[in-house]
Order: C-alpha cells, then sequence, then structure tokens
C-alpha cells in the first residue's frame, strides 16, 4: 500500500511509500504528522499522492520566505541582474516583502498571505508612516515576489508559484508630459548659460536614455556621417561606485542620426574640450567619456543632471516635466511630424515597435485623422477631375 493513516497516543501519522531511492538503492518512506481528524487526514494522504503521480511532492522543510528570498537574491538575481536593478530588488525583498512575509514557512505561503499584504501596504505601506504606498510600487514588488516564486519552481524547490493566483492593484495611468517645440527652444536658451548646455541638447533631439548619453564616448560619435552608437551605459549604484553596463537589449545597442543643429552643437563642443584639455596640458583620446569632469575625466553624477534639468526648467518658466520626459517629447515630435513609428521606434532602442505604439498611444488619435483626412481627399481629387472631364 502506497499511503497509511497510523494512529498513535491520539494523534494522526501519515506514512507514504516514495519507492526506491536510487542513490541508495533502498526504500523510502515520507512521514507527516497531521492535526485534525481522519476525514481531513485521508484528505492530505489522496493530495500528497496526487502529487507524488504528477510529479510534484516536495518534502517540506522549515525553509521560511525570508530564507528563500534571501538566497534567491544570492544565487539568482545578483548573477543575472544589472547592478542598479539588483538594488532595486533587494530594497523591495529587504525592507517590505521579507518585513511583511518573511516569518512564513515557504511552503506554507499562500495567495491569501499575499492579497491581504498588498491590501495594508495600499493603506499603509510607507516606511515613513504617512500613509499607503502607490498601486505602482506594490505591482513592483509582486513583481518580484512572481519572479523569485517562478524561479524555486523551475527548481523544483515549491510545488507552484501562488503568486500567480494573485491580483496586485491596478495602476492609474498618468498622463504623458511633454514639451512642445517652443517650450524645448525656451529650456535650451535658459541652458546656454551652463556647462549642461550641449548635453541637454544632444538629450532633447535624440531621446536617449540618461545612462545611455553618460555613458558615451568620443569614441561612438561620428562626425563625417553624422552619428552616434550606443555601445554602453553608465550608472552609479548606491555606494557610489560607478559600473558601465551593456545596452539591457540587443536594440537598445543601436546607431542614431544626428539633426543638423545637433551635429553643429556636438562640433562645437567636440572643438572646445580639445581646446581646453590643450590648455590643460591633458593629452585628448577617443576613450574619454563624453560628458565628464574635464580635469581628471571623473563621470558626472546622475543625480546631478537631474537636478540642473529641473534647476533649468524653473528658470525658463516652464512646466516641470522628468529628465526622461525629454525623451517622450522627442518621440512625440517625430510621430506628429509624420515619421514612421519604426523609425522612432529604433531611434529610441525600444525592443518592438508596439511598445512604441502603446507608450505614445496620445499621439496616434491625430495621425488617425490625419491619415483618414490624406484618403478622403484622394477620392475627392479624383472626383472633381471626373466633373471637369464630364464639363469638357
Amino acid at each position: 500500500m502506497r499511503g497509511s493513516i497510523i494512529e498513535r497516543n491520539g494523534s494522526l501519522r501519515l506514512k507514504v511509500s516514495l519507492g526506491k531511492n536510487p542513490q541508495t538503492d533502498k526504500y523510502e518512506s515520507y512521514y507527516e504528522t497531521f492535526h485534525g481528524n481522519r476525514t481531513e487526514a485521508q484528505k492530505r494522504l489522496r493530495q500528497i499522492l496526487t502529487e507524488l503521480d504528477k510529479g510534484i511532492f516536495i518534502k517540506p522543510t522549515k525553509e521560511t520566505v525570508a530564507d528563500y528570498l534571501n538566497d534567491w537574491l544570492k544565487d539568482y538575481a545578483k548573477p543575472n541582474c544589472s547592478p542598479r536593478t539588483f538594488e532595486s530588488y533587494d530594497m523591495i525583498v529587504r525592507l517590505h516583502l521579507i518585513p511583511a512575509l518573511g516569518s512564513i514557512p515557504l511552503l506554507s505561503l499562500q495567495p491569501q498571505h499575499i492579497q491581504k499584504y498588498y491590501a495594508k501596504a495600499l493603506d499603509s505601506g510607507r516606511r515613513d508612516g504617512r500613509g499607503g504606498l502607490s498601486a505602482l510600487t506594490i505591482r513592483k514588488h509582486h513583481r518580484v515576489l512572481f519572479e523569485a516564486l517562478r524561479y524555486g519552481v523551475k527548481h523544483e524547490l515549491i510545488a507552484r508559484n501562488v503568486a500567480e493566483a494573485v491580483d496586485p492593484p491596478r495602476a492609474q495611468s498618468k498622463e504623458m508630459q511633454i514639451w512642445n517645440a517652443d517650450e524645448i527652444e525656451r529650456f535650451l536658451e535658459a541652458a546656454k548659460s551652463t556647462p549642461y548646455y550641449a548635453l541637454f541638447h544632444l538629450d532633447l533631439f535624440t531621446g536617449l536614455r540618461r545612462s545611455e548619453i553618460l555613458g558615451l564616448k568620443w569614441a561612438d560619435m561620428d562626425f563625417m556621417f553624422g552619428q552616434l552608437s550606443i555601445n554602453r551605459t553608465l550608472h552609479q549604484l548606491r555606494d557610489g561606485q560607478y559600473v558601465f553596463r551593456s545596452p539591457k537589449t540587443a536594440k537598445s545597442r543601436r546607431r542614431v542620426s544626428l539633426t543638423p543643429l545637433s551635429l553643429e552643437v556636438m562640433r562645437e563642443y567636440y572643438d572646445d574640450q580639445k581646446q581646453l584639455l590643450n590648455t590643460l596640458g591633458i593629452p585628448f583620446s577617443d576613450e574619454r567619456l563624453v560628458f565628464c569632469h574635464v580635469e581628471d575625466s571623473r563621470p558626472l553624477r546622475p543625480n546631478a543632471i537631474t537636478r540642473a534639468w529641473t534647476s533649468i526648467g524653473e528658470k525658463a518658466g516652464l512646466k516641470h516635466i522628468r529628465l526622461h520626459d525629454c525623451r517622450h517629447s522627442h518621440a512625440s515630435l517625430l510621430l506628429k511630424q509624420g515619421v514612421h513609428p519604426k523609425i522612432v521606434s529604433e531611434r529610441l532602442g525600444h525592443s518592438s515597435v508596439q511598445i512604441t505604439l502603446d507608450t505614445y498611444s496620445h499621439v496616434t488619435p491625430g495621425l488617425q485623422a490625419a491619415a483618414a483626412k490624406s484618403f478622403d481627399e484622394a477620392f475627392t481629387n479624383r472626383y472633381n477631375d471626373k466633373r471637369v472631364s464630364q464639363v469638357v
């Protein structure tokens, strides 16, 4: 008999035959003390036998969710994620998931545990005690927990990913904030008196990510053909360390054409840099970062760039948009001017044109109306030609 229930001293104990262990050539059994009545014990016994038949039975252990998440961070996340991504995962696990779920035995974790945590976090999840976390933040927590548990299923550490049965709160989409051409000109005019003019001009005229523009080297600039190449990104970790990374996807590694205006600004910036280095007695190298501290080639701090962006925008009297929104402004202007979404997608380094279409759906209605009008005009012209020929 594969399974049986043994009653001893008023308690029930389940016994299940696991068959012969190929490594020891001995027959093994699994025992589990059950707290409940015989009917409930029989139900648990059937569950174990079913899981054995499906090959998904896992012996219970004393490992907690905290133990598991710490191992996942060390064994999977750190070796496989970028430093910035790992920092984000580590913060979510240490500051939120472990305090809320860490004491639960891993194999006892249920969807309702996670669902209750999300509800509580939405109401009062901020660590400073000032209310709840946003739905978008909780969805990030869900993604981390989901990925961690999926890893456990893949490596047969747990039977199922209970996060699949949990619905994180819906995040309300925010209206995209962008600048039009006039606002961009006002910002650049205010930026001319700062050391960041060339950097922000290039960013607004190419739509590069902050990490991409800070990772540019002069060797990546092709003045003859008016292009630049994205070969790396630059990030600063919480401990102040700078790290270079390869672009996150194959499409992110790309060549971006410069506009004539942007090419002119970058040529002038290049000449000024060479002249300044010559004055300081510092040899010029194509391997220097395009945007860095001139005297010692140290990278610029990403947060300093963001603060400068905000300060210049305030000085120009413009509505506040994030530095990342200059990327959205660039793409929106191109789409409104009739540039094909595929080309815009390639400039931005999106992994697919569908991402571009989904991100900039706010531009689509205007494009749809223009397309409908153009199609109608083709027939209008044809009807007018027919009327003229009939009159003649």
